[in-house]
């Protein structure tokens, strides 16, 4: 790709996530749909990625103003009304890593300061799921009811989640050593008890997620990493098309395919990374949005029609990533 056509992908796309946003500041999934704390938070990463922090800035107030008292948020809105009466750990973590990526773009500290009793909140909920082994269950229902199974891609997040906690913390000078400690027991467990994870059978569909995530987040690194991308590549990998959301289904995914760019980038395997990104680009359509995916082998857009804003965040990111990581600094 040239630089040229590289420029209108990500234009095209972030204009499409700008034109999305509603008055509030919420980033649903597209015009009428429904708002997920996470991927919200992927939009405002690719939103800073591109310099437009006013956006990025309405979006983290929105946040600030959606959260539930115990620091949660809840699974899914609706037109900024709670849908979905869920309170999932790694959503209520990742607005640290949201937050710290504004300020690494911006270098604005009152920004943290202002954020601060957000993510503050947003660890601690997470971390009352935390287990004395060390693994946190993945949510807590609106009765107090909690789900017991730790999702190994979720606290592979939630564990870079924490670093940026603490990195925010770090700079605000506020100390936080139990965050440390509780950092340190969530990888002790993903290191050396994987029977903790997973335990409800959350990844019987094979879901790429738990391939690519010990990596994507910092957790495997070197030759180990390496050799985990080979050995998972042939499952999930459909050549010329992209990655597999899960193994039970040939569903390629631009999403995961962004994802798995950018934990290519971090290990530095940058040609199978530019690859997968030609391959991406096939999924644009010409508002310049991408579609969620495609199925195969009948080649149709699966879920039908269906474009939303972290696709789009995914391909900002994992584009940016793939020409020159240092325009993401530490984001992953």
């Amino acid at each position: 790709m040239g630089s040229s056509q590289i420029q209108d992908i990500i234009s095209d796309a972030i204009n499409f996530i700008i034109e999305t946003q509603q008055p509030s500041g919420a980033i649903p999934w597209y015009q009428d749909g429904v708002i997920d704390p996470w991927d919200h938070v992927a939009c405002a990463m690719a939103l800073d990625a591109c310099g437009r922090f006013k956006a990025s800035h309405r979006a983290y107030q929105w946040l600030r103003m959606a959260q539930n008292s115990d620091g949660s948020w809840w699974y899914t809105y609706q037109d900024d009304k709670p849908k979905e009466m869920i309170k999932d750990s790694n959503h209520s973590s990742y607005v640290a890593s949201g937050v710290w990526h504004h300020y690494l773009a911006t270098h604005n500290k009152n920004f943290l300061r202002e954020m601060w009793e957000m993510v503050e909140g947003g660890i601690d909920f997470a971390l009352s799921l935390q287990q004395p082994s060390g693994e946190i269950f993945w949510a807590r229902g609106a009765q107090g009811n909690v789900w017991t199974s730790a999702p190994l891609a979720g606290c592979a997040c939630i564990w870079k989640s924490l670093q940026d906690a603490l990195k925010i913390a770090g700079v605000l000078k506020i100390k936080r050593p139990d965050w440390q400690e509780a950092a340190d027991r969530l990888l002790h467990a993903i290191q050396e008890k994987p029977h903790l994870f997973n335990t409800l059978g959350d990844n019987q569909r094979g879901y790429a997620m738990g391939w690519y995530y010990p990596i994507l987040t910092g957790i495997s690194q070197g030759k180990q990493a390496l050799s985990q991308i080979d050995r998972g590549w042939k499952d999930f990998i459909i050549d010329d098309w992209g990655c597999k959301c899960t193994l039970d289904q040939p569903w390629v995914t631009t999403a995961e395919t962004c994802e798995l760019i950018m934990a290519l980038v971090k290990i530095g395997d940058h040609p199978r990374a530019k690859t997968l990104l030609n391959w991406v680009i096939n999924q644009r359509d010409q508002d310049g949005g991408f579609w969620t995916g495609i199925k195969l082998p009948e080649r149709i857009i699966y879920p039908p029609d269906e474009k939303n804003t972290w696709t789009a965040a995914g391909v900002i990111l994992a584009t940016m990533a793939s020409i020159g990581g240092e325009a993401l600094p530490d984001l992953f």
